[in-house]
C-alpha cells in the first residue's frame, strides 16, 4: 500500500485525500491553516461547483449541501452596449455555490474522521525534499510561493504576462434572486463582467457579486478602493456601478437593505492566468505531481477553477489506485488523462478575458436567438473540453452553428 503526501488543503488536496482514504491508502495533508482559521477568516472566493464535481462529492460521501436544496438551475446573460441583449441558458443538472469557509473546514474534519493525517505547518522550499522522503508520491496542490517554483510556466499555454482583470468579490444583503434562481453573467463591454451568484454561507443564503474589472476601465475602482476605509462609501460605489453597467442585477437591489454581509466578506486582488508543468523530478529521484492551482491558475470569469481542480484530483486518485509505480511514466499518464478538461478550462477562460473575437460575438448572437444553443453553451460549463472544441477557432464555432441550424 503506497503512502501519499499532499501539500495543500484546498478542494484538490482534500478531495484527493478523501478518495484515497476511501480505499484505505495512508495519506498526509500538509497545510498552513487550521479549519478554524479558515472558518473564521476572510472570504476565500465565490466558486460554483458544477454537476461533475457534485457527482464526485456524492461518490465521496461529502454532499453535505444537496444541490436540490442549495443549488441553482440556469445562467441569465446580459450583454450591454448600444443594442443590449439578454437571454437564459438552462442546465440539465444544477450547480451550486457554497462559501468555502463552510466547505473546506467540513471536508478537513471529514478527512481526519476517515483516518487521514493532517499536519499544520508553514512549509518552505527546503522542506519539500524531506517531506517527499516520507512518502511514495508527493502531490502538490498549493499554488503559492516555493511550490509554484517547482513547476515551470508553460508559455505556449500561458498567453498573459499579467492580470487581465482587477477583481472584487463580496457577499451582499438586499438583492432578490433572479427567477428562476440562477447566476447572472453581465457584460459591460470595455469595462468588465459581473457574476451575480446565489451563494450559501455563514449567514444562510446570500448573494455574491464577483466584479471582473478591465484594467483602465470605469469599473477598476471596485478592485482598488478600500472597503475598510469607508464601508458606506464603498457600498454606494457598488450601487452606482451596478446601475450604470449591470442593470439586470441593479433592478433587483433594495438600496435600503443593500450592504456587505460582514467586514471579512470581501476579497479584492488580481491574478495572472498560468499553466505550469505537470510534474517535477526532485533531487532525491522521486517525483512531485502538480494538481489544482499550482498546475493551472485560471481567472474566475467562467467559474472553472474549482471544477478543474476537482477533476484533476479525481484523475490523480484513480491513477494512484491503479498504478503504484510513481515514476515519470505515471506522471505522464496523469497529465494525459486530465489534459482535455484542465487545459480546455484554461484555454476557454483565457479566450473570455481577452478582446472578444468575432466568432465569440457571433456565438453570443446565436444564443440570443436560439435557446437550444444557449442551453448547450450553459451545459458545457460542466464540460470545458467540449466548450473549447466549439470556441477554439472561428472555423469550429462556424461549424457548430451550422450543425445546430440544420438540427
Amino acid at each position: 500500500m503506497p503512502n501519499i503526501g499532499i501539500i495543500g488543503a484546498g478542494i484538490a488536496g482534500l478531495q484527493l485525500g478523501l478518495l484515497l482514504r476511501r480505499h484505505d491508502v495512508p495519506v498526509t495533508v500538509y497545510t498552513d491553516k487550521t479549519a478554524a482559521q479558515l472558518a473564521n477568516g476572510r472570504l476565500l472566493n465565490s466558486v460554483a461547483h458544477h454537476a461533475p464535481t457534485l457527482k464526485r462529492e456524492r461518490e465521496l460521501g461529502i454532499d453535505f449541501w444537496p444541490v436540490a436544496e442549495y443549488g441553482y438551475s440556469c445562467h441569465h446573460h446580459y450583454v450591454g452596449g448600444p443594442e443590449p441583449m439578454s437571454w437564459r441558458g438552462d442546465f440539465d443538472e444544477w450547480s451550486s455555490a457554497i462559501d468555502y469557509r463552510l466547505y473546506l473546514p467540513k471536508l478537513t474534519e471529514t478527512f481526519e474522521e476517515r483516518g487521514g493525517r493532517l499536519e499544520i505547518r508553514t512549509l518552505q522550499a527546503e522542506d519539500i525534499e524531506p517531506i517527499a522522503d516520507r512518502h511514495d508520491l508527493l502531490v502538490v496542490a498549493a499554488g503559492r510561493g516555493a511550490f509554484a517554483a517547482l513547476f515551470p510556466r508553460r508559455p505556449e499555454l500561458s498567453p498573459y504576462d499579467g492580470p487581465q482583470r482587477i477583481l472584487s468579490v463580496g457577499l451582499y444583503h438586499g438583492i432578490t434572486y433572479s427567477e428562476p434562481k440562477g447566476v447572472t453573467i453581465s457584460v459591460s463591454p470595455g469595462h468588465g463582467e459581473l457574476l451575480e451568484i446565489p451563494m450559501y454561507g455563514r449567514d444562510g443564503f446570500t448573494t455574491a457579486l464577483l466584479f471582473e474589472n478591465v484594467p483602465g476601465g470605469d469599473l477598476e475602482i471596485l478592485g482598488r478602493q478600500s472597503y475598510e476605509a469607508d464601508p458606506k462609501a464603498y457600498e454606494r460605489l457598488v450601487l452606482d456601478k451596478l446601475a450604470k453597467h449591470h442593470p439586470r442585477t441593479f433592478e433587483r437591489v433594495d438600496p435600503a437593505r443593500f450592504a456587505l454581509t460582514g467586514p471579512l466578506d470581501i476579497l479584492q486582488g488580481a491574478l495572472t492566468p498560468t499553466v505550469r508543468q505537470d510534474y517535477a523530478k526532485l533531487p532525491n529521484g522521486k517525483f512531485a505531481l502538480a494538481i489544482g492551482d499550482v498546475h493551472t491558475v485560471v481567472d474566475p470569469v467562467v467559474g472553472q477553477g474549482a471544477n478543474s481542480a476537482s477533476h484533476s484530483a479525481w484523475v490523480t486518485g484513480q491513477a494512484i489506485l491503479a498504478d503504484y509505480g510513481f515514476d515519470e511514466l505515471f506522471c505522464q499518464d496523469v497529465a494525459a488523462r486530465r489534459a482535455d478538461v484542465v487545459l480546455g478550462a484554461a484555454n476557454w477562460t483565457n479566450l473570455m478575458i481577452g478582446p472578444p473575437p468575432e466568432h465569440l460575438l457571433r456565438l453570443f448572437g446565436a444564443m440570443y436567438a436560439d435557446k437550444a444553443i444557449a442551453d448547450e453553451f450553459t451545459n458545457n460549463f460542466d464540460y470545458p473540453d467540449r466548450q473549447w472544441r466549439i470556441l477554439a477557432t472561428a472555423e469550429r464555432t462556424g461549424e457548430f452553428l451550422a450543425r445546430r441550424a440544420k438540427a
